[in-house]
């Protein structure tokens, strides 16, 4: 009796075994399918001439579209597969133009896994660009600051990330059409993209530092202990954004640089109460400066 049961454990646990490669295995085959129809999509819709250069615009920083010059919109809801985001002060486009002869994409908006979408939806933007063959990535996002140097109104300049989002893009069956099963994670921002950045903003009324950027979940503001910790890690400041999309872009062998507007300081660190609201009105008074920092360095990096 007692060798039945243990055959009969024994075949549940393989049968289950091979019911969750068999799951992950057909959802890396959606993916893949979902990045065709997007691609396809876009080529269409983009004629077969893509920018060399993605940018993508996080809460309350969108207004830097408004500068591109011969704009092609195309709103992501009529993309295949694209996710949409529900969070205020994200607009759901992609805009194709160019600054200063300098061509662009520009994703204005993105979502989050706080939605409820997964980490391979969240990524899903980038992994298109970088089917579409886009060498370059600009990722910007809201912070809020941990280093008690940092206030509202300053930029940092990523440098490297601490993923505290417990999961990870890459998780799941391989799929080798996007990149290698372990990518190197010792340079995810662009060295010579970091130096650009450093001389662009030399000539420039703002104040950015250099640091790292921790990533959380949310979409509860951390807590002033959680603030304290990420401070240990090494942290400069948090988001819940931007490190999954860094890490998607990695895999697929794209060149990142990262800009966080510190829209306000962690809880704790001030005696100031935290809302969505505060962060995009201190988000769209950095954006002319912004605006600035990316014009100065767009072109650098489109031509490297």
């Amino acid at each position: 009796m007692s060798t039945k049961n243990s055959d009969w454990k024994d075949s549940v646990k393989y049968i289950l075994y091979f019911k969750t490669e068999i799951c992950t295995f057909l959802l890396s085959m959606g993916v893949t399918i979902a990045l065709k129809k997007a691609v396809s999509y876009l080529e269409k819709t983009l004629s077969g001439h893509y920018p060399e250069t993605a940018i993508i615009l996080g809460s309350g920083l969108g207004p830097f579209a408004n500068l591109l010059n011969n704009q092609t919109i195309i709103e992501t809801s009529e993309i295949p597969y694209w996710p949409s985001s529900t969070v205020e002060g994200h607009k759901g486009r992609l805009i194709k133009g160019n600054v200063e002869e300098t061509d662009v994409i520009v994703q204005q908006g993105r979502v989050h896994c706080y939605e409820g979408y997964s980490m391979q939806e969240v990524v899903f933007p980038v992994r298109v660009f970088g089917k579409l063959g886009i060498k370059n990535l600009i990722v910007t996002n809201a912070a809020g600051g941990v280093n008690p140097k940092f206030k509202p109104g300053d930029f940092m300049l990523i440098t490297d990330h601490i993923n505290l989002m417990y999961s990870n893009p890459l998780i799941g069956h391989e799929n080798k059409t996007l990149g290698p099963r372990f990518p190197d994670m010792s340079c995810p921002y662009d060295k010579e993209f970091v130096s650009f950045a450093e001389e662009a903003v030399k000539n420039l009324d703002l104040t950015m530092h250099k640091g790292v950027l921790a990533a959380s979940l949310g979409p509860s503001y951390e807590t002033a202990a959680e603030i304290r910790m990420i401070r240990i890690l090494g942290g400069d400041a948090v988001c819940m954004s931007t490190v999954p999309e860094v890490i998607a872009a990695a895999q697929m062998g794209l060149r990142v640089l990262g800009f966080s507007c510190i829209t306000n300081m962690g809880t704790g660190l001030t005696h100031n109460t935290l809302s969505h609201r505060e962060v995009k009105k201190n988000a769209s008074q950095m954006n002319s400066n912004l605006c600035l920092l990316l014009k100065k360095i767009l072109k650098r990096v489109s031509n490297k």
